[in-house]
Order: C-alpha cells, then structure tokens, then sequence
C-alpha cells in the first residue's frame, strides 16, 4: 500500500506476553493477558549513550583536531498505566503473585524483598487507531507497536484515597530476535529492535483476560 500519512491517535488495546528465559515466548493458556478499554496509556523514550568527543589544541590555543563520536541507542525506557488494580496483568507484566480463593483470582502479591519477580520478562504490544482525513484509515485503519524485550515492575505512586488508585509499571526494553512474529502469528516483521510499529487491518478489540499461546 502506498503511504498514506496516517496519525496515531489513542491506545485502543495492550497485549503482554511471558518470556522464556532465551526470549522465546511462552506458551500454554495463560501465556498473554490481553486489555482493551482498562488501557489508559504506554509511554516510551529512548535513552541514548552519549559518544566520546575528542578535542586537541594547538600550541597557540586553537582546535587543531576534534571529532565527536555517535550516540548510540543503549534502550528505551517505558512506562505503561491501566485504570485498575488488575492483578492478572501485574503479574504476567511484572511478576509477584496471584492471590487466588476457590480457583478464583482475588489479589496480587508482589515479589519478595530482594527477589527479581520477573527475570525473562515480557513482550509488549500496543495497538492505536490510524486517523487519516480526520477519519479511520479505509486500508489497514491500526498502528501495531511491538516492545519485544521488557523488563518492568510497579511503578509510581498509589494512593488509596476518594479517587482512582493509579495502577503504572516502569521498566526498560530492548531488542529480541525470538519474538519471531508474535503470540498469534500476527507480526511478520523484524523484532531485534528495541521498538518497532507498523500498519495492520487488525486490533484485538473487544478482548479481555488470559490468551493462550501456542507452540
């Protein structure tokens, strides 16, 4: 399809998805933890190493010879904040444990002091709306953003108060090559990046909860 200069315009769904300790995915039924409208944003940066710079004077004081080397990308860091204390996705995103009474989910624990509770990590994806015109795009109307490789844990203040307790997580992502193209099939593109977006006709809308994964 020819470029169309589609803007992305609001966070329509989030998927996360456990790791294996090579970065392959996991698999089996609770493998994912897919949102949609609990989703209020997901937030990145890349963070940059500043290159050497090199500077020799000469004998009379003035610049004989310089040279600044490239900045190079080291990671993006993340931030990712849902509208509810969900403890299903903290767990998949940034480990802990699930409080579980009569087979049912009711808490979340998080890691123990001085305890890594998610040391594989996680694969995020976030999908937006494409707005062309002032409207859906007719061709492909989603933006697909795929964080491969993220290591994250609960982030930011919570206050229990007469208001919405804010529920974030922060962490860090880079590139993985494992991610392969995705938990359903639907990333046919490069993944060794530490962020990577593209056009899709597709976002799992809708959907909410545990999504298996298979081999």
């Amino acid at each position: 399809m020819a470029q169309d200069y589609a803007s992305s315009i609001q966070a329509v769904a989030i998927r996360v998805t456990s790791l294996q300790s090579d970065g392959s995915l996991a698999t089996g039924p609770s493998a994912s933890y897919v949102l949609t409208s609990d989703l209020i944003s997901v937030s990145f940066t890349a963070e940059y190493e500043e290159g050497d710079e090199f500077v020799q004077k000469g004998g009379d004081g003035t610049v004989c010879t310089s040279y600044k080397a490239p900045d190079t990308l080291k990671r993006v860091t993340l931030e990712v904040a849902i509208c509810n204390p969900d403890p299903e996705f903290s767990k998949i995103l940034a480990g802990g444990e699930l409080l579980s009474e009569g087979g049912e989910t009711v808490g979340y624990a998080m890691p123990e002091v001085g305890v890594d509770g998610n040391p594989y990590g996680a694969a995020i994806e976030v999908w937006s709306k494409a707005i062309q015109g002032g409207k859906p795009a007719a061709n492909k109307p989603y933006w697909h953003w795929v964080f491969p490789y993220v290591i994250a844990r609960p982030g930011g203040d919570r206050v229990l108060e007469n208001g919405i307790l804010a529920n974030s997580f922060e962490g860090w992502g880079v590139g993985n090559s494992q991610f392969d193209d995705g938990p359903d099939g639907s990333w046919p593109f490069i993944s060794d990046r530490a962020f990577q977006y593209a056009r899709t006709n597709t976002a799992p809308i809708g959907l909410k909860g545990f999504q298996a994964v298979t081999p």
